[in-house]
């Protein structure tokens, strides 16, 4: 079973969250994806990548966080550039990691 979840973002967007791990009480926000197929694309890249983004996820120093969010954005940014495209989903839909949950 996944750690990975998903619900239900604004204007349609999917947002990609992890559950809480370490120190963290509440889920992260791994990333805002426009359409369902490129969230789940997000979860199979983030589950490859496991192996080093779960010590990221239970990291709390500044360099930890950083470090996580340079990945989230790698993998964000991977996921849009192999996905389906997708008109342009406007400047409300953002395709980067955004704020925590909770």
């Amino acid at each position: 079973m996944s750690d990975y979840f998903t619900q239900p973002g604004k204007r349609g967007a999917v947002v990609v969250l992890r559950k809480p791990i370490g120190n963290r009480a509440t889920a992260k926000v791994c990333g805002v994806m426009p359409t369902r197929v490129h969230a789940k694309m997000l979860i199979t890249q983030l589950e490859r990548a496991e192996s080093v983004v779960k010590d990221l996820f239970m990291e709390a120093t500044d360099d930890g966080i950083e470090a996580l969010e340079a990945v989230l954005a790698a993998c964000c940014k991977e996921v849009m550039e192999k996905g389906p495209k997708v008109r342009d989903p406007g400047p409300e839909a953002p395709i980067e990691p955004a704020e925590e949950v909770g």
